[in-house]
């Protein structure tokens, strides 16, 4: 796998990208009003249910089960597609999955189709692939419309366009959507059932000519062979029924064993992403009917560096992801840098942990993104899966900055400590050989408590970038243990 997928190439470090982002305050608010909003609809909307603990555990319990029995669901979902009148195709990385759908497309000869929002196809960078093909891919989500005729990028997993106001949403459908078909409406103002009737004319004339489709899958069920799609706005219902031609490109992790599984999902994504007690519009396929949708249905399942994270004990739980947002809305770091600075079409908490294991750490971004967090844990509280991120972003600091033993395409290797993470390295050691010796700590923490008056405000060498953004806090006049002695007496 290349860094010509999954985000941009050559993006710079999270740091020098959140310090651009910091510095638009348009931007910040943007975020801070979206994000806000989000998580209180969402606050309000999980505390209806009395259960929602009980679900969340199940549904990890689910997750871990199916990822603990990933080939043997895959097969048995292989199985009940082709058994259904559809074909299955695999896909180890990006390019091939972009090759697999260009030539399916291309099989039909057309040159455009429709897509159903999906992080996969943004993951493998399939838009650019099928226009280098001579093929026009037309985003039908509202906010992946609006990132599409910006020529931008998503900025969030839930509400791509989250860093754009009305405003700036108006402009860009007064400039770019004659350059799509059918142009915005003379006077297009800012309200948003406007925008939103706008988008609507523009994109329906793409419906009903669209023959061929593309899209994802929030879910597949392995004992139907049965892909689930939940959405919002309609758009998706349109892509999946009315086209002859459906591809659904989809991360191998998206399994689940049942029908009765689903189930639960079916009731945590719509509280946790959109706060919703239900979702608008469910839309599930078997393979083909006649008669009834489309006549040739194609899934391609995509690894992708999905079975090398699966390899790793600890960072495998960020397999359990169900896409829906809400460690970005929680997160104070998100919040203030804007997904942009992630350098992923992942972006967030779990685009911190989930980018650097699907494309490594070997490039600038990749290694500074585990670092992109408080490490507060309020992801970990909102994850309707459970997963710890705090957790997996120590262990791939860890990865960074000690190297180690890692699976890269199938094969065991052993990383060398990324560059420039000396100062680290010999801080991590210093502080294991004063915690390993008793004595030397206590001797260390006298030594601090009486030589308190001679703290610098800020520190030197690597530890001066620290300081840039605190103080250091005040040193006590004696150490807990000291007081502890002094107190209560020396333990026997």
């Amino acid at each position: 796998m290349t860094a010509t997928h999954l985000g941009m190439p050559a993006f710079p470090a999270f740091p020098s990208a959140a310090r651009e982002a910091v510095r638009d305050e348009v931007l910040r608010a943007n975020l801070r009003h979206a994000t806000h909003t989000i998580r209180d609809k969402r606050a309000r909307a999980v505390a209806e249910l009395a259960d929602w603990d009980r679900l969340r555990d199940a549904g990890k319990a689910v997750k871990d089960h199916t990822l603990r029995h990933l080939d043997h669901y895959l097969l048995q979902l292989e199985e009940a597609v082709t058994a259904a009148g559809g074909t299955v195709r695999w896909a180890a990385d990006a390019d091939e999955a972009n090759r697999i759908v260009t030539d399916l497309v291309l099989a039909t000869g057309e040159r455009e189709l429709v897509k159903v929002k999906s992080m996969a196809t943004q993951e493998i960078g399939l838009n650019e692939a099928l226009e280098a093909a001579g093929i026009a891919a037309y985003e039908t989500d509202l906010a992946e419309l609006i990132v599409q005729l910006g020529h931008d990028r998503p900025s969030h997993i839930l509400v791509p366009a989250i860093h754009r106001n009305r405003a700036e949403i108006r402009d860009v459908f007064r400039t770019e959507m004659g350059g799509w078909g059918r142009p915005a409406p003379e006077g297009l103002g800012d309200d948003p059932r406007e925008l939103a009737e706008a988008a609507r004319l523009h994109l329906r004339e793409k419906f009903l000519r669209a023959r061929v489709a593309v899209s994802g899958a929030n879910f597949m069920v392995a004992e139907t062979g049965t892909m689930v799609v939940l959405e919002s706005e309609g758009n998706g219902r349109m892509c999946l029924t009315l086209p002859e031609t459906l591809i659904s490109v989809v991360g191998i992790e998206k399994v689940v064993p049942t029908f009765r599984d689903l189930e639960i999902f079916l009731q945590t994504l719509p509280r946790s992403s959109t706060a919703e007690r239900m979702n608008p519009y469910t839309t599930m396929w078997t393979g083909t009917t006649e008669g009834d949708g489309p006549t040739a249905f194609h899934l391609v399942l995509l690894d992708n560096g999905r079975t090398d994270t699966l390899a790793d004990e600890v960072g495998r739980q960020a397999l359990r992801c169900i896409r829906c947002s809400a460690c970005l809305n929680v997160c104070p770091v998100y919040e203030r840098a804007g997904g942009h600075a992630y350098g992923s079409v992942y972006p967030g908490p779990i685009g911190a942990i989930l980018s650097p294991q699907l494309r490594g750490t070997g490039s600038e971004i990749d290694a500074s993104l585990p670092y992109a967090s408080t490490l507060c844990g309020a992801c970990y509280e909102v994850c309707p899966v459970a997963i710890d991120i705090p957790e997996v972003l120590v262990h791939l600091r860890e990865r960074v900055a000690q190297g180690g033993p890692v699976t890269r395409d199938g094969i065991r290797v052993r990383l060398l400590p990324a560059d420039g993470r000396t100062a680290e390295r010999a801080a991590m050691r210093a502080a294991r050989l004063l915690l390993d010796h008793p004595g030397a700590l206590r001797a260390g923490e006298r030594l601090l408590a009486r030589s308190r008056r001679l703290r610098p405000r800020r520190l030197p060498g690597p530890g001066r970038a620290w300081t840039d953004t605190r103080e250091l806090p005040e040193l006590p006049a004696q150490s807990f243990r000291d007081w502890w002695t002094r107190e209560r007496g020396t333990p026997q």
